[in-house]
C-alpha cells in the first residue's frame, strides 16, 4: 500500500515527546513490511534547509482568505527507507518550539500552522503525483487531515484513501477559539455537522475522530479506558459511538537503541545469561550518585517528566505524597531523574536534601537515563494513565522490575507478581493513591529480601519480552485493509 503519514513530529528531525518516536518507527516498519510510507512535517525553524534537498514550489494551499504557498524539501528517515517531505512557510514554522515556547506554551495560531499542514498535505500529494491508499494522521495538529478528505477531497482524485487517525494522547485535543474555524474554508454547517463543536470551541481531534475512517490508540487497554468519563476527557461518548471502528495497538520499543547487551552508556554490558553486568551498572549509578555502594540493597529508579499525568502528586505532593515515608520506612535506594512542574522539582530536591537513601537530578541526561535503568532493580511508573509507556518497556529489557499502576500500556506490557508461584514482571496496583504506591513499593522490597529465587526468575521473564514495532505493522497492516473497505463504501461505490 500507499500510505502518508502526516504528523507534527517525527525523529530525527522534530521531537517533542513520544509521538515523534512512534511516527517514525512505525513508518520503518511498515516500509519493511513492503509498503510505499511517506511522511509530511512542517519545516520548523531549527531545520537547516541547506541540509535538505529543495523539490520545488511553491505550494499553493487553500486556506484562510487567500491562497498561502509553501516551499518543498525533502530527506529520509535514517536508512533511507521511508523520504520525508518538509512544507517551507515562514509565517506559520519559522520560529522556536513545534507548539510552543516557555513563554508562549501554545502558539494561539496553532488551528491556523497545522490546518495548513493538513491541507498543503493533498496539494503535495498531486505535485508528486502520488495518491495515498492510506492516509495516517497522527494526533490533534493532524487531525484535519481526515476531515479534509471525507469533505473536500472524497470526490476527486482522493475518492478511494482511507484515513486512519491514531490517537497517541487524549489528554491533548487541540481546542481553540470559534474564530479559528473560518480559516479552514469548510461551510459553517460543519462546525456542527462535521464535530468541531466542543462547548462553543473548536476541538480540533474532536472533528477528525468524527471524519476518519478508522481510529486507534496507542494500546489497547488505552483503546477501552478513553471509553469511559474517567479517561474520556470529554469525548468518552464519541469514542463509545465510533467503538467498532477503534483498535488499540500497542507501539513498539526501540530495541536496538536499547539492548544491555550493546548499550554504549553502560560501563558493562549483560544479558539474562549472565547479569554479572547489571551488578557493575548497579554500582557505578550509586557511585554516581552519592549513595552508599550495597549489592544487597534494592534501588527503585524513576526517569519521567514530573507532571500530575505521571502520578508526581501521590508520589511527591508535600503533604501527603509517599515517597518519603517510602525511603523512611524500606531498605532500599530511590534516583529520580526528570523535570516539569516547579512545585514537584522542589519537592524532589527537597527529598534528596533530608533523606540519606534518596538522590535526584533535575533535567534529562540520555547517559544517566540508560544507567538508571541498567543499574535499578524496580522502576517506579505510578502514571495516573500511560497511554502506551516506553520506560517500562525499557526496563523490562533491562531486567529492572516495573512497578506501575495498572493502566494503558502499563497493564498491556507488565504481568503483576504471584508471589506463590514467583510469575509475573512487575508489581501492579489498582488505584492510584500515595498508600497503594506505599503497599506495592513495600511488596517489592518484600519480594528482594525474602524470594529473591523470584526476582531472579522474574529478571529472566523480563527480559525475554519483546515488543516490536515489525508486530505492529503488521497489525497497522490488517487495520489498513479494513479502513480501505470502509472507504470503498463512502459514496456506495461498493
Amino acid at each position: 500500500m500507499k500510505i502518508l503519514m502526516v504528523s507534527s513530529e517525527a525523529v530525527p528531525f522534530a521531537k517533542a515527546g513520544g509521538l515523534g518516536d512512534a511516527v517514525s518507527a512505525l513508518a520503518l516498519a511498515l516500509a519493511r513490511a513492503g509498503h510505499d510510507v511517506r511522511i509530511v512535517l512542517p519545516r520548523y525553524y531549527c531545520l537547516d534547509r541547506s541540509r535538505l534537498e529543495s523539490i520545488g514550489g511553491p505550494l499553493g494551499v487553500g486556506v484562510g482568505f487567500a491562497e498561502e504557498f509553501a516551499g518543498v524539501y525533502r530527506s529520509s528517515l535514517p536508512g533511507g527507507a521511508v523520504p520525508v517531505y518538509f512544507l517551507d512557510h515562514e509565517r506559520f514554522f519559522g520560529r522556536d518550539g513545534i507548539y510552543g515556547t516557555k513563554a508562549e506554551p501554545d502558539f494561539a495560531d496553532n488551528p491556523q500552522r497545522f490546518a495548513f499542514l493538513c491541507r498543503a498535505a493533498f496539494q503535495l500529494c498531486r505535485s508528486l503525483a502520488w495518491i495515498p491508499d492510506i492516509l495516517h494522521a497522527h494526533d490533534w495538529p493532524a487531525a484535519l487531515a481526515p476531515v479534509y478528505l471525507r469533505h473536500l477531497e472524497g470526490r476527486t482524485e482522493f475518492a478511494k484513501t482511507a484515513s486512519v487517525l491514531t490517537i497517541h494522547n487524549l489528554g491533548y485535543q487541540g481546542v481553540y477559539d470559534k474564530e479559528s474555524f473560518s480559516f479552514f474554508r469548510l461551510p459553517w454547517a460543519l462546525f456542527h455537522g462535521a464535530g468541531f463543536e466542543f462547548y462553543e470551541r473548536v476541538n480540533l481531534l474532536k472533528a477528525g475522530l468524527a471524519s476518519a475512517d478508522c481510529l486507534t490508540a496507542v494500546s489497547p487497554s488505552y483503546a477501552r479506558e478513553i471509553q469511559t468519563p474517567e479517561q474520556g476527557f470529554g469525548l468518552d461518548g464519541l469514542l463509545r459511538f465510533r467503538s467498532a471502528d477503534l483498535v488499540g495497538i500497542l507501539n513498539g520499543a526501540d530495541l536496538d537503541g536499547w539492548d544491555p547487551a550493546a548499550d554504549p552508556f553502560l560501563p558493562a554490558n549483560f544479558s539474562a545469561g549472565d547479569l554479572s553486568g547489571k551488578a557493575a551498572c548497579k554500582a557505578e549509578l550509586q557511585r554516581e550518585l552519592g549513595l552508599p555502594v550495597d549489592p544487597a540493597r534494592p534501588i527503585v529508579a524513576m526517569v519521567s517528566r514530573l507532571v500530575e499525568q505521571k502520578g508526581v502528586g501521590e508520589l511527591f505532593g508535600p503533604l501527603s505524597g509517599s515517597a518519603y515515608r517510602v525511603c523512611s520506612d524500606m531498605a532500599l535506594q530511590f534516583a529520580v531523574l526528570g523535570s516539569g512542574e516547579r512545585w514537584c522539582e522542589e519537592e524532589v530536591r527537597s527529598l534528596a536534601g533530608s533523606l540519606p537513601n534518596f538522590r535526584a537530578r533535575i533535567g534529562y541526561d540520555e547517559r544517566l537515563a540508560h544507567l538508571m535503568e541498567a543499574g535499578a532493580d524496580f522502576f517506579m511508573m505510578p502514571s495516573r494513565y500511560e497511554p502506551c509507556g516506553l520506560n517500562q518497556m525499557y526496563s523490562l529489557r533491562y531486567g529492572t522490575l516495573p512497578i506501575v499502576h495498572r493502566t494503558g500500556g502499563l497493564a498491556d506490557t507488565v504481568e503483576n507478581y504471584n508471589q506463590d508461584t514467583g510469575a509475573g514482571t512487575g508489581f501492579m496496583f489498582d488505584n492510584l493513591t500515595p498508600r497503594a504506591i506505599y503497599d506495592t513499593a513495600g511488596w517489592a522490597v518484600w519480594a528482594w529480601y525474602n524470594r529473591p529465587e523470584h526476582i531472579k526468575a522474574m529478571r529472566e521473564r523480563a527480559m525475554a519480552k519483546r515488543f516490536t514495532w515489525d508486530r505492529a505493522a503488521a497489525e497497522f497492516g490488517k487495520l489498513y485493509e479494513r479502513a480501505l473497505e470502509r472507504a470503498s463504501c463512502r459514496y456506495g461505490d461498493a
